[in-house]
């Protein structure tokens, strides 16, 4: 951890007056740093993946948008520490949970906004390196791979999800003219300016809000940054089911293919 430090750069830890109350912030080279989690049935992975992100002693705030889930899910957030929790009376869909997410965490004042499912799929201890490469200015948006380093099978991502990823990868990066290892990962950090420049609202409330995000990135001429992450799966973790996939896979490739077309002047602009 102490050499992730000092690979990042000076973590000043500020006191400022809120409410008549002294919090402790927590800013990386003077950037707020916010981490998003867009909750569904999440009561018995919520508590983990909380408490290995404030660990890391870099993150000003978590804001959990819950998308009414079925369990405790509501409850086990507000019993955590500087935890914004904000909820969807009526499901509302993965990328409508995400819209409320980066909403929110512009409107308290995040310079650099990390999305990780608070499922505990992915490991929190990439943050710092994530956040640095935004902070540094050098990628305005990073992505934690599990295709790098082989992280995904040895992982548990079923055969199929892995074949799948790397034949829609592959052809997306055909058509985006990118050079990405995967699209589909759940754990990402934008800037603030980047996030503010995406019609975000304008984007599906499913899942394939996802790769729609990352195509309007691309489409803006804004390189994004990579890291190897390892991942879990395990009955908790979240997952969408085949018939669910296959109408993502086919909504990437559709929205690849927009992009395409509009580069060669047809059809309207993606951002």
């Amino acid at each position: 951890m102490l050499v992730l430090e000092k690979q990042i750069g000076l973590i000043q830890n500020r006191h400022v007056a809120r409410s008549g109350r002294r919090e402790t912030t927590t800013m990386l080279n003077g950037q707020r740093i916010i981490v998003v989690m867009p909750a569904y049935n999440a009561a018995r992975t919520l508590r983990q993946t909380h408490a290995e992100v404030m660990a890391l002693g870099i993150v000003d705030l978590v804001i959990v948008v819950d998308d009414a889930s079925q369990d405790e899910t509501v409850a086990v957030a507000r019993t955590l520490d500087r935890v914004q929790v904000e909820v969807h009376p009526i499901n509302r869909g993965y990328g409508a949970n995400q819209k409320t997410c980066y909403r929110h965490a512009l409107a308290a004042g995040g310079d650099i906004i990390i999305m990780i499912h608070p499922d505990y799929q992915y490991i929190p201890q990439l943050i710092p390196a994530m956040a640095a490469l935004v902070a540094s200015g050098v990628y305005p948006c990073v992505l934690a791979s599990r295709i790098l380093g082989g992280g995904a099978l040895r992982g548990g991502m079923p055969l199929w999800k892995y074949i799948a990823n790397r034949f829609l990868t592959f052809v997306e990066n055909v058509l985006l003219g990118a050079k990405l290892s995967e699209y589909h990962t759940g754990y990402r950090a934008f800037s603030r300016r980047l996030l503010e420049r995406l019609p975000l609202e304008k984007n599906s409330d499913d899942f394939v809000f996802d790769n729609q995000i990352l195509v309007q990135v691309i489409s803006l001429g804004c390189p994004i940054g990579e890291v190897s992450c390892p991942a879990r799966y395990f009955p908790e973790a979240s997952s969408i089911n085949f018939r669910r996939s296959v109408r993502y896979g086919l909504g990437c490739l559709a929205t690849a293919l927009r992009f395409r077309l509009e580069r060669w002047g047809f059809g309207r602009p993606i951002c």
